[in-house]
């Protein structure tokens, strides 16, 4: 006897329960289609009350699958064995209400592209404000988020969210040349403000801004998203602890390349980028260096080149090549460029093991490979950590701020003490010397 299999969902109308059955459809003479289909429609009372049935005889859930609620959040007991890494905490986020409001200043490719979408992974901020000198884009990304037409500024009449009691923050993601003018007008509207980095183009900005958010009593945060990213924290915290022993060196680079035409773009133009390759991707070098050994440099040396004849670098660097020495007698040893292929990598030698982090400054899929002495051989292991959205982590750091009135792990004078080292840097590049900071 041959056939082909013939797939049929009954439906029973009392329950609406679905049932899946896969029959065979024969060319026997005795038994056709019309008579397979009633011997089916006849059996389909039989099987809902088989199900039925069955249902009442099931177990109930456990306390290991339904949790419990301690202090409004949902926690669940452990249900994995000792060999495998426990769950992640359930996420708690607060409800809309509760969070902490946030505008954002400048749209453009990171805040489209990695800060907006962040929200999303937020547990204690929200989007509330926008402001754009483009009013085209502006409405366009107010409908993507919710934002209402009312709570849409422009540059000029940003002074205005002094009125928006639902803004409580300004994040400012502008050309590093205007971070100073809507740092300071945020805290003369009594908002509180993360600043992208680098927080400006000069020491003696820096110092104004910091001074402006102080007298205004608003909290000032600057945004270096390596210092909440779980991976830099877990070696920051290898080296604090000495698991493996005293940090022997560090070394680091931080590449990439930009589009021949792009001469043009604000990154290239000294008065709204400050510099070149430094500030804008070298400075996630240098501050790690300082935020993981836990030192301040005390000398730094450098070295800077640009292409001949490069409409790009007529203004500002392509690479420079810098070392940091510490009180400890470390060397950190640093690359940034815009003439290489992209590449964000840090190594660390320990006593007793390195450190390799080949994307320690990509926004996702950083890796921490650890090699150590395992018995009479050599291991390489990597250490696996649940990923977390920097941005996000960012904004929650500086929501709690506001709310608990703690002061942020990355302050104004964090931003301000990296301008001075970058200015070091410049000057040693510029005279061939070492040049000592305090």
């Amino acid at each position: 006897m041959t056939g082909k299999v013939v797939g049929f969902v009954l439906q029973t109308a009392r329950r609406g329960a679905r049932h899946g059955i896969w029959m065979t459809e024969t060319t026997h003479p005795a038994l056709g289609r019309r008579s397979l289909l009633k011997s089916i429609g006849a059996g389909t009372t039989g099987l809902a009350l088989s199900a039925a049935a069955s249902a009442q005889r099931l177990p109930g859930p456990s306390a290991i699958d339904t949790g419990s609620v301690v202090d409004g959040k949902v926690v669940f007991p452990p249900w994995r064995g000792e060999a495998d890494a426990p769950s992640a905490p359930t996420p708690a986020p607060l409800p809309p209400e509760q969070r902490v409001g946030f505008a954002i200043v400048g749209l453009g490719r990171l805040a489209l592209e990695e800060i907006l979408p962040a929200f999303a992974e937020s547990g204690k901020a929200r989007p509330v404000a926008l402001v754009s000198g483009s009013p085209e884009k502006m409405a366009a990304v107010a409908r993507q988020y919710g934002i209402a037409p009312e709570s849409c500024y422009s540059y000029a009449d940003f002074d205005r969210i002094r009125d928006n009691k639902a803004v409580q923050a300004v994040y400012v993601v502008l050309p590093n040349g205007l971070h100073r003018e809507f740092v300071e007008r945020a805290a003369a509207a009594g908002k509180h403000v993360l600043c992208e980095k680098p927080f400006a183009v000069s020491s003696a900005e820096a110092r104004s801004m910091v001074a402006a958010c102080a007298r205004a009593g608003v909290r000032l945060m600057v945004a270096y998203r390596i210092q909440y990213q779980p991976h830099n924290l877990r070696v920051r915290k290898f080296v604090q602890e000495k698991t493996f022993g005293r940090l022997v060196g560090f070394s680091a680079a931080n590449v990439q390349t930009t589009h021949p035409t792009a001469a043009q773009q604000w990154r290239h133009k000294k008065a709204l980028a400050g510099g070149g390759a430094l500030p804008d991707i070298g400075l996630y070098c240098l501050n790690t260096a300082r935020f993981i050994t836990g030192q301040e440099p005390v000398e730094v040396y450098a070295h800077t080149y640009s292409p001949p004849g490069d409409a790009r670098y007529a203004e500002v660097e392509e690479t420079v090549n810098f070392t940091l020495r510490f009180p400890s007698g470390l060397v950190a040893q640093c690359l940034c460029s815009y003439g290489a292929r992209e590449d964000k990598w840090q190594r660390l030698e320990l006593e007793n093991a390195s450190i390799d982090m080949p994307s320690a400054y990509e926004y996702q899929g950083q890796r921490l490979v650890i090699g150590q002495r395992q018995g009479d051989s050599k291991a390489q292991n990597e250490l696996v950590l649940a990923p977390k959205n920097q941005f996000a982590a960012e904004l929650d750091h500086l929501a709690e701020c506001i709310t608990t009135g703690s002061t942020p792990r990355t302050p104004g004078e964090e931003g301000l003490r990296d301008q001075v080292l970058m200015e070091a840097i410049y000057k040693s590049a510029a005279t061939g010397l070492p040049v000592k900071v305090g």
